[in-house]
């Protein structure tokens, strides 16, 4: 059920492979949540970051995790180390050779529903 979005700049388009990051993403969260269900994640390329304009662009990588609340802090928190080294590591094996790093684990907003939309016909 973890609602996943992950933004990179567009100097790490072509390098990131978001497509194996959000495969090893996926068992971490849920392993480390607690949660059920499947992921949903949102991959955001931003064409502009700004960041430190004193050297140039920096790239900038950022993955939320959005989750029911009731997880213990310290849970979300060890949650966000993980996440934080595993993107770190793919940053790595990619050969980029700096990076803006940030996660933040949260609490989905109480109003949170979810649906699934099917339509009749084929």
């Amino acid at each position: 059920m973890p609602h996943l979005t992950i933004d990179y700049s567009s100097r790490l388009a072509g390098v990131l492979d978001a497509g194996v990051l959000v495969k090893e993403l996926h068992p971490l969260v849920l392993e480390e949540s607690g949660s059920t269900g499947v992921c949903k994640t949102l991959v955001r390329p931003v064409d502009t970051y700004v960041g430190d304009t004193s050297g140039g662009e920096t790239a900038f990588l950022h993955i939320e995790v959005g989750l029911l609340a009731g997880r213990p802090a310290h849970q979300r928190a060890r949650l966000s180390e993980r996440v934080l080294a595993l993107a770190e590591a793919h940053l790595r094996a990619a050969g980029v050779p700096e990076a803006v790093v940030s996660t933040e684990v949260r609490e989905l907003a109480g109003s949170y529903r979810l649906a699934t939309v099917t339509t009749a016909g084929g």
